[in-house]
């Protein structure tokens, strides 16, 4: 290693330890999926962040989506994926899918990456340990259809939504050295499964962990203003400013609300993160500048 580059692995080293000093002994939750998921570069740059963190004492809890395989296995089976406001209508048929790709295929993939990386996950579902009590999510009106009325009741089917999350399964995972890796199917008091959307699960899981830090990779660079810039270090005042004005809208404005949910409800703090940059978890803990947009309550 010449001079040069030494010196410049010293000064990062040296910029990330008052980090790690800080963040050691707390949590961050963060959700995982996007092309991080998709891209073998990315997989392994993000499997080894996580693997450092649980070395320098943080402890990583990840929860994963999976959209784009689970579509793919219905289009190879031959069903249709169909979707009402965002939510992907869900069958018996297709929450088979659901259990079979998120629960199985995904979940297992990145247990196995971490561990091939020097960690030591454990892969766990809603269902396991009763861990993610979930109730049937109910949507009014449809705002793809303008002929319902909004008060009209829409069943899509196995969609959940968080309600309870039995912290002491997650804190006997972390406080016996492994990583956990969740993907968001949970179950009612009937036994009946539901997929739930994993930022949903990620900011709840965060919530009750109290954790440090919501990480939520996107397939963006963060919340940018009207004229293209990232905005960060937002209070949770200024980004439901951002809301109103219409700066913020669309697709982003359920991650928002996930982010915004967290911190105000002892999460110390939001991060949307570029999951299509090597090793943007550690990138956004562990340095002055970081690549995301914060979010705190104030």
């Amino acid at each position: 290693m010449d001079q040069q580059r030494a010196g410049e692995t010293a000064r990062i080293l040296i910029e990330a330890l008052p980090y790690i000093q800080r963040f050691s002994g707390t949590t961050v939750v963060i959700k995982y999926g996007g092309n991080a998921m998709e891209n073998e570069a990315l997989k392994n740059s993000f499997a080894r962040d996580i693997v450092l963190m649980k070395a320098v004492g943080i402890h990583p809890v990840i929860v994963h989506g999976g959209g784009p395989q689970i579509g793919d296995l219905l289009n190879r089976l031959g069903k249709e994926s169909r979707f009402v406001q965002g939510m992907r209508v869900t069958d018996q048929e297709t929450m088979d899918v659901v259990q079979m790709v998120l629960g199985g295929l995904v979940n297992k993939e990145i247990v196995s990456l971490l561990n091939r990386n020097g960690g030591r996950a454990i892969g766990l579902t809603g269902k396991d340990g009763d861990l993610i009590r979930a109730r049937k999510m109910v949507l009014k009106g449809n705002q793809d259809d303008p002929a319902l009325q909004a008060s009209e009741i829409i069943d899509i089917g196995h969609v959940g939504e968080v309600e309870h999350i039995d912290v002491s399964v997650l804190e006997m995972v972390v406080n016996s050295g492994f990583i956990p890796v969740i993907a968001p199917i949970g179950v009612d008091e009937q036994g009946l499964s539901y997929n739930i959307n994993a930022d949903l699960v990620a900011g709840k899981v965060a919530e009750v962990l109290r954790a440090e830090k919501l990480m939520l990779l996107t397939n963006v660079s963060g919340l940018k203003d009207k004229e293209g810039n990232v905005l960060t270090g937002l209070t949770a005042q200024r980004v439901q400013a951002l809301i109103d004005d219409g700066t913020i809208y669309g697709g982003m404005l359920p991650k928002i609300g996930c982010a915004l949910d967290a911190v105000q409800n002892d999460v110390q703090s939001a991060h949307i993160v570029d999951g299509r940059v090597p090793h943007a978890v550690l990138l956004e803990i562990l340095t002055d500048r970081g690549i995301g947009t914060l979010i705190t309550r104030c």
